[in-house]
């Protein structure tokens, strides 16, 4: 297909597929003359990929260039391929190893991984994140019991496995398993936030029905 073609088929402006193409994100057509170059459904996955980077994940250019090259880095397996995009939509966390506080909340979070038996690399920023959200809730004087933690852990673990992983299609082209990787971890994230705020409301109804927001 032609470049207009592509663009039709994938709903990304031509100066914008010219863009990518310039900074190398999306490999060249196949030249077939001076001026015109021939594309496929490679570059129609690619293309879906870049916008699930850029638009569904918000990534920076450069985060998205790191992970487009571990998809064509045939070296790598798909772990370390789907690691690589879930690990830059990760927000960044600040270690304080300087602070004997974060430093013992870093180690809870450890600990209760290594408890739970998950195969979780050492550097994983959700360690931070975790750590972060235990030592918040420490200093706010509403302190995370293990058991609660744990709670959370298993219904996060139930959602992965019942209703995420067996929607990505990990016997495809890798673009595609890195693309609903993305929309699933952002997408179903803000789905199981809108869930919860909604389930907190219901639940302050039920204690407080005089109190409850009328429906109009």
């Amino acid at each position: 297909m032609r470049i207009s073609q592509l663009s039709a088929a994938t709903d990304v402006p031509v100066p914008t597929i010219k863009y990518y193409l310039r900074e190398g994100l999306l490999p060249p057509g196949e030249q077939t003359s001076a001026t015109r170059a021939e594309y496929g459904e490679g570059h129609v996955r690619r293309l879906r990929l870049i916008r699930a980077l850029l638009e569904v994940g918000r990534l920076p250019i450069a985060a998205i260039r790191k992970v487009l090259a571990a998809v064509d880095d045939e070296g790598l397996d798909m772990h370390t391929v789907l690691g690589t995009a879930h690990y830059a939509l990760a927000p960044g966390v600040e270690p304080r190893s300087g602070d004997e506080d974060w430093r013992r909340a870093r180690a809870e979070a450890d600990r209760l991984i290594g408890d739970l038996g998950w195969r979780i690399t050492p550097l994983a920023p959700a360690r931070d994140e975790l750590a972060q959200a235990v030592l918040t809730l420490d200093r706010l004087g509403m302190p995370a019991t293990d058991e609660k933690l744990r709670s959370y852990a298993g219904a996060a673990l139930r959602l992965v496995t019942e209703n995420e992983t067996g929607v990505i299609p990990f016997a495809g082209p890798r673009e595609s398993a890195v693309e609903a990787l993305v929309v699933l971890t952002v997408v179903y994230g803000r789905i199981f936030d809108a869930m919860r705020r909604l389930a907190q409301e219901s639940v302050s109804a039920d204690l407080f029905e005089a109190g409850a927001p009328r429906t109009p």
